[in-house]
């Protein structure tokens, strides 16, 4: 049976929406007058799905979600129900249409002999190969309960990471909008009204009420130019982030930049770490695994550097050296990797490395981020000042003519 979105009136006339299972559109019909409603629309929910375009993302299931719904399904499994069940009872339970419609394909397509992790593949923006390579590990061993709790778990610590860092930065980008917005409006609309009245009066203005003054004329005079030429090198950049060349080019030099090379090495081998961590507990082999978790790391040079290490441990080298080789991980997580593989304890330190480099990664962003008050209010009272003294000097000059 295949699940299909309707939109129905009922007796009142009143548009009402959901999601019906049925062997066809005209089959849903039918079972939408059986219970007193007039379809007016019928949908298969895989028609839908727009891959490739921003509708995708708009239908996508959030990271929480996810990892909530995962969890739901890893406990009704757990519990006995099959797994066609359980997703039909996390999808009438779940309270996003966006999930449910997922959701109910997915069953459709249990039930009609697909495993799981291939229906999965239907809607790769919103399972990653990784998820997807984790279910099947879980169906292969038949222990897929256990393997659903650890990828929740681990969705669950990568939201948290990520919102954690976000959070941090926020408030940085908060001050900087604010200091340009600012300045600019008193730039436009401020000075150029007090300032008039000494300009008007004949006297010699002081050189940095001049230079404001200018400053103030020409974004008056040519601020649109600047927003376009700013939307366009923006247009033309993300653009050229297309070309492979360019975005391998781009973000190799990003890993030439001191601060920002730290932050995408320690994001990166935690991101990839944890991957490596649930892929490895849950049956993938290193080799498979080291290609899946790859994918998960967003650097374009370093993800090509991770593909060469792949290709050493297929050639019998190990997982440290492979690693050590790309340059681009902590000396502390090859050690620990190292210590893994000696011990036969890979899974368990992989786990401990990426939560270790999780909590460094953010007890960092947080340094950077108290760093950066002092200087942001700094640079603000400074171009306070500024204003202040292009305003104060006139008038204590005209005071000084006086007496």
């Amino acid at each position: 049976m295949t699940a299909f979105e309707y939109v129905a009136l009922n007796d009142r006339g009143s548009a009402k929406k959901g999601i019906l299972e049925g062997d066809s559109s005209r089959h849903v019909r039918q079972l939408l007058r059986e219970r007193g409603l007039t379809p007016v629309d019928v949908t298969a929910t895989r028609a839908n799905v727009f891959t490739g375009s921003w509708f995708q993302w708009w239908r996508r299931i959030s990271p929480m979600e996810l990892a909530l719904l995962t969890r739901q399904i890893a406990t009704m499994v757990g519990a006995g129900l099959a797994l066609e069940q359980a997703i039909q009872a996390v999808a009438q339970q779940s309270s996003s249409r966006r999930a449910t419609s997922v959701l109910m394909t997915v069953r459709g397509n249990v039930m009609q002999g697909q495993s799981f992790s291939a229906s999965l593949g239907e809607f790769p923006q919103t399972f990653t190969t990784m998820f997807r390579a984790t279910v099947a590990a879980g169906e292969r061993s038949g222990h897929l309960d256990s393997v659903l709790a650890n990828l929740a778990d681990f969705l669950e610590r990568s939201f948290e990471t990520r919102r954690n860092v976000e959070m941090a930065m926020y408030y940085p980008l908060v001050l900087v909008v604010c200091m340009v917005a600012i300045v600019v409006l008193c730039l436009t609309y401020v000075i150029p009204d007090i300032v008039e009245v000494f300009a008007t009066s004949g006297a010699v203005l002081p050189t940095i009420t001049r230079v404001l003054l200018a400053t103030s004329d020409f974004l008056i005079d040519f601020g649109w130019v600047i927003a376009v030429a700013c939307g366009a090198i923006i247009a033309i950049f993300n653009l050229s982030l297309r070309q492979s060349k360019f975005r391998l080019s781009w973000d190799r030099f990003k890993l030439s930049v001191p601060i920002l090379r730290w932050l995408i090495r320690s994001s990166s081998a935690s991101r990839y770490a944890s991957t490596l961590a649930i892929l490895g507990k849950s049956g993938v082999p290193l080799v498979e695994a080291m290609r899946i978790a790859a994918e998960v790391v967003s650097n374009v040079w370093l993800n090509s550097r991770l593909g060469e290490a792949v290709g050493k441990v297929s050639e019998g080298s190990s997982l440290r050296n492979a690693l050590d080789a790309t340059d681009n991980f902590p000396p502390i997580f090859l050690h620990m990797i190292a210590s893994g593989e000696a011990s036969g304890t890979l899974d368990e330190l992989m786990s401990k490395a990426a939560e270790f480099q999780q909590k460094e990664l953010e007890r960092r962003v947080e340094t950077i981020v108290q760093l950066f008050k002092p200087m942001m209010m700094l640079l603000m009272s400074g171009m306070v000042l500024l204003i202040m003294l292009a305003m104060l000097l006139p008038i204590l000059n005209m005071n000084a003519l006086v007496l």
